[in-house]
């Protein structure tokens, strides 16, 4: 099959103009040749050639000779001119001007502009000894190197290897190349706060900074609050060179958010970018570097008609050479640190755009306000180190899956380490009846507290409750006053116990350590214990001269469980384990028959909005509901219907509620008591007896559903107190049972938890899971297998660059595919009438599918290549997976019956709503004035949102609803004179007058348009005072209630 020819690589720029005396001599020309072509550079510039031509044939030869040596050249030019003034020769002509501090190598006056660049820093790092210099002793730049004395003072280091001097060249280089180029604009740039720097150059789009902005306009902005220097800034650039929908809408800057830096990389190298952007949620990398030295890069795409094996090859060859150079932000430059895949989570988010986020860091910087930097003079490689020793895992693969727990969106504990007793225990075996330990098919030893540590009850209690993926779970809390002293703060009421649970990332001299904490108070103070199966990362003690940024960071607490659902897969196993049809159908009936009370019971209406807040504005459904404002008002029954769409599509894909279901973390027994077939359950009222129902989501096998039983451990409380909400597991017998489980572990996973009656009389369980694949029969890809220490530093940052591109271009499919195939034959399996034949054969394809799903999770860390076998996949899946008809054909399963009957039943139901004003808002004049002002905004308001619209692509739908909020935001500080009603600095009677103008104007455009969602402008900009308003007219009285007692209220 013939394949598009891959687009020629970018063209070197032509030589510069040089004067006839200035010409090269052919050797010399040749080598510069050879330079650009092996390190595929551009030709060096004028300056560099009149640096060479000055120094003669063979000094120039030996300069050329060094850089062709050099493993990375960020600029020939620069490095050029920087080697040619250090030269023998160029010193012996300037011995006796050195103390001036002048070029060595320009002749003719200096410039102002250039004199301002001199960097006295770089002459004590550079500049060799004066002894070499006034004999003239041919000592190359490597060997003068090693001689010179550090700016900072630091004795120097008794054996300096060869990459260590290199990249102190290479900085030294970089750091006076960048200043002394640097235009008079850049320089002015750097004098700015950063965030408003990179604002001007994400608003320069494709343009040049030196000839689209003044010093004297970038000086003119110092001053200004960051709300009017974007205006201003996007006034002069934004608005003329990119596109209205990347205009970075934000009031509430100073709102100690974190600022995301992104920057995106296009097919041909060039780079733009976007930001900054606010979120709520901070990783270890962003708080010890600093967010303004974090960039998020994302790499175009190649086009489905250039896609093939050369075009990839060669738009590698493109990105290669961006992380090997680095990307320029300003004056400061980053480099390829770390990537991580984010998996179906993060493609459920944004499902347009890739799982894979890579991001750069600042290494080096041209800008003197730049220093004092933690990453300073150090290699990559050197300044990963700082977060944990990952060099010391045995192969690429672990340091790929390792490294990453710095991306990993947590809160800081405020808790110094160096006063804490970080404590090892040994992990707990795996024995048979005669006490021997039992191994695994790979020979390592098996064991029950896979993940699981312990942390004394002082430590604990600092830890705040309700915690989820690095983020408060209540609303009236904030996450960022966590990063405040914990003098400063109250993290939970007096009488309230501290979580039983904590998932958890501790760096700590090294070392980086993942799992949970369970809560032990016979612990003494300050005392944390870890175990090796939580050891994901040793330290070497060859690296004590660089300190540590030791911390401990929570992802999630063990909180009270949510209402619980039914999924695709648990219904599969559980109808294939005995459940009858009739039991889900019932259960669908009672979800649908809620669903259509959603929009008709004030009750039902108001607990499906509290499960739906996240997808609200400011609570304002629940808000108007609690108000009083009938449940047909336009608006009101527009947002109820999107939430009943939504349980609808919920419901199509088999998530039916289903009572007496929880999600609980788990952990080992603390005790020892628990037999191998029992567990131990703690709800809200303390521990439970019986038998439950325990499964490990994504568990697909047909053993990976068990019926334990709940068993009260007597001690268990003087161990943890009255803290709830987790799972126990035995601690004895030949296997643990979160491993039968989908091979699951105790470092935080979520265990789905019943004790539903109806299912636990019908279901009868199958044997667990056992690996059928022998282990010596897969094998690991390519360059992963290797340890990173048996690479050179810049050979392992190939490896892994070129690792991120797979993952990012050529991801693998065996996950996704493996699952879907499953799920295909599980259909098959569970339709009624089918011989026992197909059946016995549609079982066998179904637990080499497991094995191969179970492979693939773990592929990040194994380095194992995992592929689905052409004899498994399927040709026809479903009907309601929702493929292409005739990619498709009609389930009689029970998973076909219960997306029919949602189908069914919402074609039912859906209407039209019909838009009219509530009355009371209808009755009273409001000032002409107050209109034509909201009008006036109402008009610019429609035109933000149509460029918003125009935003296409994962990585602006990213940042969109960000972006809405702000827009909304904007109006209420129009409307309020604050950030809401509550804070209002305006007169109450303007505010109603306003909002009354806002209402009429939204609705009768909402009313001509025929689209009800228009309505949503007045509710979201005014609700709180329509609100207010609303009861104040129609005679009701209110109360005060707190948002988490009115979720208690309505359940």
């Amino acid at each position: 099959m013939a394949t598009n020819p891959s687009p020629p690589p970018p063209p070197l720029s032509p030589c510069s103009p040089i004067s006839p005396s200035d010409t090269l001599p052919a050797s010399v020309e040749d080598s510069l040749q050879r330079i650009c072509r092996d390190h595929s550079l551009r030709s060096p510039d004028r300056e560099a050639r009149l640096a060479l031509a000055r120094l003669g044939e063979a000094a120039s030869l030996q300069i050329l000779r060094e850089i062709a040596a050099s493993r990375k050249i960020s600029s020939l030019s620069g490095f050029i001119i920087f080697m040619a003034r250090n030269s023998t020769v160029a010193m012996a002509r300037n011995a006796e001007a050195l103390s001036t501090r002048e070029s060595v190598c320009f002749s003719g006056p200096s410039t102002p502009e250039i004199s301002s660049l001199r960097d006295d820093t770089l002459h004590h790092k550079v500049a060799p000894r004066e002894t070499a210099m006034a004999t003239g002793s041919p000592i190359s730049v490597m060997d003068r190197m090693e001689m010179a004395s550090p700016a900072d003072g630091v004795g120097e280091r008794e054996i300096a290897s060869p990459e260590m001097k290199q990249m102190e060249l290479e900085n030294a280089v970089g750091e006076y190349t960048m200043r002394e180029r640097a235009s008079r604009q850049m320089l002015a740039l750097g004098e700015l706060e950063f965030r408003r720097a990179f604002l001007i150059l994400s608003y320069l789009g494709r343009e040049k900074l030196e000839e689209k902005v003044s010093v004297e306009f970038i000086n003119s902005l110092k001053c200004l609050p960051m709300v009017q220097f974007e205006s201003k800034v996007w006034g002069k650039l934004g608005s003329k060179y990119v596109r209205p929908s990347d205009r970075i809408k934000i009031l509430d800057w100073y709102s100690n958010k974190t600022h995301v830096y992104r920057c995106h990389v296009d097919l041909q190298g060039d780079v733009t970018f976007k930001g900054p952007y606010l979120q709520t949620t901070k990783t270890h990398l962003q708080r010890v570097l600093g967010d303004d030295n974090v960039l998020l890069v994302k790499f175009a795409e190649m086009s489905e008609e250039n896609k093939s094996p050369h075009s990839f090859d060669h738009y590698c060859d493109v990105y290669n050479r961006i992380a090997e150079e680095g990307i320029m932000v300003g004056l400061r430059r980053y480099h390829f640190f770390v990537y991580k895949d984010g998996g179906k989570e993060e493609k459920k988010k944004n499902p347009t755009s890739s799982s894979v986020k890579c991001y750069f860091v600042r290494m080096e910087s041209g800008w003197d306000s730049d220093e004092p930097y933690i990453l300073s003079d150090k290699l990559v490689h050197e300044a990963r180190t700082i977060f944990m020793h990952v060099h010391t895992v045995p192969t690429v693969a672990k340091y790929l899956a390792r490294f990453p727990l710095i991306l990993s969106k947590t809160i800081k504990l405020d808790i110094d380490l160096s006063l804490v007793d970080v404590r090892k225990i040994e992990d707990i075996p795996c024995t048979d009846e005669n006490g021997t330990i039992v191994k695994g098919k790979d020979g390592e030893p098996m064991i029950h507290t896979d993940g699981t540590g312990l942390i004394s009850e002082d430590l604990a209690v600092r830890c705040p409750e309700n915690i989820c993926q690095g983020k408060m779970l209540e609303a009236n809390q904030n996450s960022e006053i966590l990063e405040k002293p914990l003098s400063l703060k109250k993290h939970r009421s007096l009488n309230a116990e501290p979580p039983l649970l904590i998932q958890f990332r501790l760096f700590y001299d090294g070392y980086a350590v993942k799992g949970t904490f369970l809560i032990d108070k016979t612990l003494p103070p300050r005392t944390i214990c870890i175990r090796p199966s939580m050891i994901k990362v040793e330290p070497d003690p060859s690296m004590s001269y660089i300190q540590t940024c030791n911390s401990l960071e929570v992802v999630t607490t063990s909180n009270r469980p949510k209402r619980s659902f039914l999924s695709r897969y648990l219904i599969a196993l559980l109808h294939y384990g005995g459940v009858p049809s009739e039991y889900f159908l019932d259960l669908l009936m009672k979800a649908l028959e809620g669903a259509e009370q959603t929009r008709f019971n004030t009750r039902t209406a108001l607990k499906v909005a509290d499960h739906y807040a996240e997808m609200d504005d400011d609570h304002i459904t629940e808000r108007m509901i609690s108000s009083g404002v009938p449940l047909s008002e336009p608006f009101l029954q527009h947002r109820l219907s999107i939430f009943m769409a939504e349980q609808m599509k919920g419901l199509k894909g088999g998530k039916i509620p289903v009572d007496e279901c929880y999600y609980l973390m788990g952990t080992a027994d603390p005790t020892g008591t628990l037999k191998p077939n029992e567990v131990c359950v703690i709800l809200e009222n303390g521990q439970v007896s019986g038998e439950v129902l325990v499964y490990k989501h994504p568990g697909l096998h047909f053993g990976d559903m068990h019926i334990l039983t709940a068993t009260y451990i007597k001690d268990l409380e003087k161990i943890i107190g009255n803290a709830k909400y987790a799972i126990f597991f035995p601690i004895v017998g030949r296997r643990s049972l979160a491993d039968e489980m989908a091979n699951s572990d105790f470092d935080g996973d979520m265990y789905w938890v019943s004790r539903n009656p109806q299912l636990l009389e019908y279901f009868k369980p199958s044997k667990p899971w056992v690996r059928t694949t022998s282990v010596k029969k897969r094998q690991q890809e390519g360059p992963l297998k290797e340890g990173p220490l048996k690479y050179l530093n810049a050979d392992l940052e190939r490896v892994l660059f070129r690792e991120f591109l797979n993952n990012r271009f050529k991801p693998s499919y065996a996950i996704s595919a493996s699952a879907d195939c499953w799920l295909v034959y599980m259909d098959r399996l569970l339709t009624p009438n089918i011989p026992a034949e197909e059946k016995e054969s549609v079982r066998r394809k179904m637990l080499r599918l497991v094995d191969i799903y179970y492979d693939a999770l773990d592929a990040p860390k194994t380095g194992l290549k995992v592929e689905v076998p052409s004899e498994l996949y399927v040709k026809k899946y479903p009907h309601f997976m929702g493929r292409r008809d005739e990619d498709s054909y009609n389930s009689t399963s029970i998973l076909g019956l219960i997306y029919d009957k949602v189908m069914t039943f919402h074609e039912e139901k859906d209407g039209a709503i019909e838009i009219w004003q509530l009355p009371c808002f209808t009755t009273e004049e409001v000032p002409q004035p107050c209109f034509q002002l909201w009008n006036n905004r109402y008009s610019e308001y429609l035109q933000e949102m149509s460029q918003l619209c125009q935003m296409k692509g994962g990585e602006c739908n990213e940042f969109k609803d960000s972006v809405f909020r702000e827009i909304f935001r904007k109006y209420k500080q129009m409307l309020y004179g604050a950030a809401d009603y509550e804070e209002r600095a305006r007169p109450r009677n303007e505010i109603f007058n306003e909002a009354l103008a806002i209402y009429s104007i939204a609705y009768n455009k909402a009313k001509n348009d025929c689209a009800v969602g228009r309505c949503g402008f007045a509710w979201k900009v005014a609700g709180e005072a329509l609100c207010e308003l609303y009861i104040k007219k129609m005679g009701l009285k209110s109360i005060n209630c707190a948002h988490s007692i009115l979720r208690e209220i309505v359940g």
